[in-house]
């Protein structure tokens, strides 16, 4: 049992002592039985979450540990805190396990206050490729892993807060004709290479795109402006928040502040290796020649900082602006002394 997830019985509760972050009470980590329960709890409620402010939502993750403890403490532990992850929370970084094992652990003891979406890394052939699989098999074994992959097959994929802002980790697909068809997803699923469930943890968007066009991904598609505005007119929705995206400062607005993307993981995929390989997930289906968009590129600089700021009004020139009717999204910069690897991404607050 790895150190920051082991089990300490104390009477009838237990607590999962976490490296760097306060102790989970009340659940633990382990294979088989474990994992049945985690599956339990995503499969006991829907996979189209319906969800109510206040709620802090969160995007990709990554692997970066001490950066998800940092956006803990920015934006305040569960259950002092209702968050929503976007997904995306393997792969790339050094500590997919850490981060993997807090985020199941404080969703096995808050169901009701702490929520995770599927993100398109939370699937074997991906993750199998891009470093989860190569982590757990290097400190643990290959089975590890599949356990996680069978947990992954259960994470729901889409969530609406206050029934005015859609949550997804890529975006809406040309097949979604009604809501009514995320909630009759049957799970355990894997994702297939085409079709609805595959454009929502790959589909991106592009302003110079009119309609649906072809993804240089490799595989799902990119839609336009147009395509936001006649999704939120028709399902009556003020927002779409997704994430599946470098962002250059943590979030971007896309369509007359319809869709942000919101990314989570600060100086990722900065240094020597930046170089070498783009951040852009490519599909395993997909041609080697993948053409690297500049937005996907945060060119080595770090991301700014996104905080929710409750005295803030009103004012764009105080960092503060109105998306949708309930969500608020403010840009600080951090003191140096606060930041652990440079700048880092807080959660979009819901209110």
């Amino acid at each position: 049992m790895p150190p920051w997830a082991r089990l300490v019985r104390q009477g009838p509760q237990a607590q999962v002592a976490s490296a760097g972050g306060p102790p989970v009470r009340g659940c633990g980590w382990g294979a088989g039985s474990d994992a049945c329960a985690l599956r339990d709890v995503f499969l006991s409620q829907p996979c189209l979450l319906e969800l109510e402010a206040p709620l802090k939502i969160c995007g990709d993750v990554h692997g970066q540990y001490s950066d998800l403890l940092r956006l803990f403490e920015y934006g305040g532990f569960p259950p002092d805190a209702n968050y929503l992850f976007l997904g995306d929370y393997v792969d790339r970084g050094k500590q997919g396990l850490e981060v993997i094992c807090l985020l199941l652990a404080y969703k096995v003891k808050y169901p009701e206050n702490f929520f995770m979406l599927r993100g398109n890394h939370e699937c074997s052939s991906i993750s199998r490729i891009y470093g989860f699989y190569d982590e757990c098999k290097r400190r643990y074994n290959i089975k590890v892993w599949r356990v996680f992959c069978d947990v992954f097959n259960c994470l729901p994929f889409a969530a609406i807060v206050d029934e005015k802002v859609f949550c997804i980790h890529g975006g809406p697909s040309p097949e979604l004709k009604d809501m009514q068809q995320i909630m009759a997803i049957k799970r355990p699923t894997d994702i297939p290479d085409v079709g609805m469930l595959c454009d929502f943890l790959w589909s991106d968007p592009d302003a110079e795109v009119a309609g649906w066009g072809e993804n240089d991904r490799g595989v799902s598609y990119t839609y336009g402006t147009d395509v936001v505005a006649a999704f939120l007119d028709k399902f009556d929705f003020d927002l779409i928040v997704r994430a599946h995206q470098v962002v250059e400062n943590g979030y971007e607005f896309f369509g007359k502040r319809q869709l942000v993307t919101v990314f989570s993981a600060p100086n990722y995929w900065c240094g020597p290796l930046a170089r070498l390989s783009p951040p852009t997930t490519a599909h395993p289906l997909a041609q080697r020649r993948v053409r690297q968009r500049r937005r996907d590129d945060d060119g080595g600089r770090e991301p700014h900082v996104l905080l929710p700021d409750p005295e803030a009004r009103g004012e764009e020139g105080a960092g503060l602006w109105a998306v949708g009717r309930r969500a608020t999204v403010h840009a600080a910069a951090l003191q140096a002394e606060q930041s652990m690897t440079g700048d880092g991404v807080a959660p979009i607050e819901c209110r």
